[in-house]
């Protein structure tokens, strides 16, 4: 059984930085395509960035250039390291993983395209 377990959540000023991590056991980490999705207050989930099993990513364009996707797949661990944040980044941030998705370029990932989830880490940017 597939387990993601996310962290690094907190409460920054406008203009700081987070790391999030998201540790996944129970399947194998390099074969899979992995996302960050958020939900800001009253809203619905978005996928923010995503990377697939060939390695390519995306990023919606309100984080282009702020943040950045890696792993480490001997911890099998995905980071999303975020900078220059800004309010409207506040939300709930959860972790998918799927063995199917394939990034589209122009195409931000869906919800429907991921089968695994975390429980979600909080982010709150105050200005």
């Amino acid at each position: 059984q597939v387990q993601l377990v996310e962290s690094g959540g907190g409460s920054v000023q406008s203009g700081g930085s987070l790391r999030l991590s998201c540790v996944v056991s129970g399947w194998m980490f390099s074969r899979r395509s992995m996302a960050w999705f958020r939900q800001p207050p009253g809203k619905e989930r978005e996928g923010v960035a995503a990377i697939d099993f060939d390695g390519q990513t995306i990023y919606i364009d309100s984080v282009k250039g702020r943040f950045t996707l890696s792993q480490d797949n001997a911890k099998n661990t995905l980071y999303l390291q975020m900078n220059s944040l800004r309010p409207d980044d506040t939300g709930m941030y959860y972790c998918a993983a799927d063995w199917r998705y394939k990034v589209v370029p122009g195409n931000a990932p869906q919800r429907r395209e991921f089968g695994q989830w975390g429980q979600g880490t909080q982010v709150t940017v105050s200005s």
